[in-house]
């Protein structure tokens, strides 16, 4: 597959709250919801990204988008670094970036008509005159399979796969070259789930759209996507194009989300692996976060922090196991050493 030109990257974003107690609110810790992900998404291209929940791909997605500062890293847009903009020039590579959330009842204003909503951004960004910009509306809406003459209603008057749809259109109004969907099925019965992909994928090959998809379901995922990622506890555990990694996944992790997919016959199934109930906190920043529910963990995986690297063309997995062994010892000797920045 010819590697396309790249439209996103994300360099060692991080994103940490801070935990406070007591009346002064002293700082004792830190949340790491991202915890320096790095990774590119081609133009034209659609990178899933899964992972359990709270794993922070939504807080990732909102950096992405300039609605949370990262505490650290960058992110780049078409060859700009988004680190610092602000005022007309950020605005400017907001009407490229849109996002469909997750929920279609809270995620619209139930005091504005579904018209108003869908053009708010065309008005924001003082695009068209007000007869331009109803005529906009007009035309999204039948694009996503809304009628037109429906404008002037409130969405309470719309079905969940209806409204996910107004979602779906609000986010197209302004012509964007990049989307993020923050599980955008989530909330939807499974015959509507099936409409919304299907709209998905001719959105995009109608538009050249490029879309970040987050989601918790690996099915949908891997019918969507070009390549997947998947997050464990805020940081990329693996990354690779989406049928080498549902067929040859490298990282633990990876395997135990594919073997809790339900299937048919459970006699049928491969042998399970299931993870450690007993210690599902993360390790001391010394060592694999995975460790402490790893069925695979050995003592190295304790010394050291493994690296991203590529196990196979193109895939790419944070585990010792996959790390040739020079480079691993390398890692060990140099967190022995004290030379590895870890927190």
């Amino acid at each position: 597959m010819p590697e396309k030109e790249v439209l996103l990257q994300v360099k060692n974003i991080k994103k940490h709250y801070p935990i406070t107690k007591g009346f002064l609110r002293r700082e004792m810790g830190k949340v790491k919801a991202v915890d320096g992900v790095d990774f590119r998404i081609g133009r034209g291209e659609t990178l899933g990204l899964v992972g359990e929940s709270g794993c922070g791909k939504s807080t990732l997605g909102r950096v992405i988008l300039g609605l949370e500062p990262p505490t650290e890293g960058s992110v780049i847009f078409d060859g700009q670094d988004l680190s610092g903009i602000g005022g007309e020039k950020m605005q400017h590579f907001r009407r490229r970036m849109q996002i469909i959330f997750q929920d279609p009842y809270s995620s619209l204003n139930p005091r504005q008509t579904v018209g108003r909503t869908i053009g708010e951004g065309l008005v924001i960004h003082g695009i068209g005159t007000p007869d331009e910009r109803k005529e906009r509306v007009r035309e999204i809406m039948e694009v996503v399979g809304l009628r037109p003459e429906h404008g002037n209603r409130y969405p309470h008057e719309f079905s969940g796969g209806q409204r996910q749809r107004i979602g779906v259109a609000r986010a197209l109004a302004l012509h964007p070259e990049l989307v993020i969907c923050d599980e955008p099925l989530s909330a939807l019965d499974v015959s509507i789930q099936a409409q919304v992909i299907n709209l998905l994928n001719d959105l995009q090959e109608d538009f050249h759209l490029t879309y970040l998809f987050i989601s918790h379901d690996l099915s949908v995922v891997r019918h969507i996507s070009d390549r997947v990622a998947v997050m464990y506890l805020g940081q990329l555990v693996e990354l690779a194009q989406t049928e080498e990694l549902f067929e040859n996944p490298g990282h633990p992790y990876t395997r135990a989300l594919l073997d809790a997919v339900p299937v048919a016959d459970p006699r049928s199934a491969k042998k399970q692996r299931p993870l450690s109930r007993e210690a599902p906190l993360p390790a001391l920043g010394d060592s694999c976060i995975f460790r402490p529910r790893c069925p695979d963990a050995t003592p190295e995986c304790g010394k050291a922090v493994p690296g991203l690297v590529e196990w196979r063309p193109g895939h790419w997995v944070k585990c010792f196991e996959r790390n040739p062994r020079e480079q691993r010892e390398a890692i060990v000797g140099k967190n022995a050493a004290g030379l590895l920045d870890v927190e």
